[in-house]
């Protein structure tokens, strides 16, 4: 590593992060159910991880817990945990961008390229088509809830 010290918090901030998003998608589907994407999102989140654990192994760190279980936002729709999770991808995809300035190592920059572009190229976008349909459905039921009140006469 070239600055132990500067690719030690490299790691420890990407890590922490890929932890409170599989913490946070991980309370969705207790919540919501097994619903995509985050189903899918899920098990990318522990392959990142997994990448992240493998370079604090080979560089000899102590892997930190995931202190995020438990304590991640919950979501009371499919259509605001999707919209979260496309804000939260965002997020992460700037992180990323900061953190590829942070350091020189070879190795780590590769991991976290990779990584960033998993975020923007297929969470990301994931998110934003869940997002889109969940207020497209959300739209139709309440135009069919109108259409239904008129006929009726309920409001």
């Amino acid at each position: 590593m070239s600055d132990e010290t500067s690719d030690a918090r490299v790691l420890e901030e990407a890590l922490d992060d890929e932890y409170r998003a599989w913490a946070t998608y991980e309370q969705v589907i207790r919540d919501l159910g097994p619903v995509l994407p985050f189903t899918r999102i899920l098990a990318s989140e522990q392959r990142h991880i997994d990448a992240l654990r493998s370079l604090f192994e080979r560089y000899g760190l102590v892997v930190p817990e995931n202190t995020w279980l438990g304590n991640v936002p919950r979501y009371a729709s499919l259509r605001e945990a999707c919209e979260a999770g496309a804000a939260a991808e965002v997020a992460n995809g700037r992180m990323y961008d900061r953190l590829l300035g942070a350091t020189a190592t070879e190795e780590i920059l590769r991991v976290l390229r990779n990584l960033r572009d998993a975020s923007q190229q297929r969470h990301l976008p994931a998110f934003q088509r869940c997002a889109e349909r969940a207020a497209d459905a959300a739209g139709a039921r309440h135009a069919m809830g109108r259409r239904h009140s008129r006929r009726t006469g309920r409001s």
